[in-house]
């Protein structure tokens, strides 16, 4: 298993981080398996969608704010109670097929960490890629 950081800059956010998934499974050596992409906060998450075209990830996060959260008056002290709504609904991992040591994703796919409450630099433990 391997960690990384991100280091994010806004409060709503998708960061492709196909690229790093795809060198910790190279370096792993894997031929054949699955690789699971995990982050334990509750303010964020992990996604596979279309990698190719960025209107794409703006997409989703106006499509999650068109939803409304934010006008909620949510009973969480802190203020940000739509970030993990929007956390339980995207989800916290992903798993991906591993074959002949490479990603098995669509032509258009890539891997997305969801910040939903950034700016923030996420350290080490809570970006677990397993393989």
């Amino acid at each position: 298993m391997e960690t990384f950081t991100i280091r994010t800059g806004k409060h709503d956010e998708l960061i492709d981080i196909t690229g790093e998934v795809r060198q910790i499974v190279h370096r792993s050596g894997v031929d054949r398996g699955m690789c699971i992409i995990y982050t334990p906060h509750t303010t964020a998450a992990i996604t596979i969608n279309e990698n190719a075209d960025p209107d794409v990830p703006r997409d989703i996060l106006k499509g999650l704010r068109h939803l409304g959260f934010e006008t909620v008056n949510f009973s969480h002290g802190e203020g940000n109670s739509p970030s993990h709504l929007k956390s339980s609904l995207v989800g916290c991992s992903e798993t991906v097929i591993i074959e002949k040591g490479s990603l098995q994703l669509g032509t258009w796919q890539g891997v997305f960490f969801c910040e939903f409450d950034g700016p923030r630099t996420r350290k080490g433990w809570r970006y677990r890629v397993a393989v």
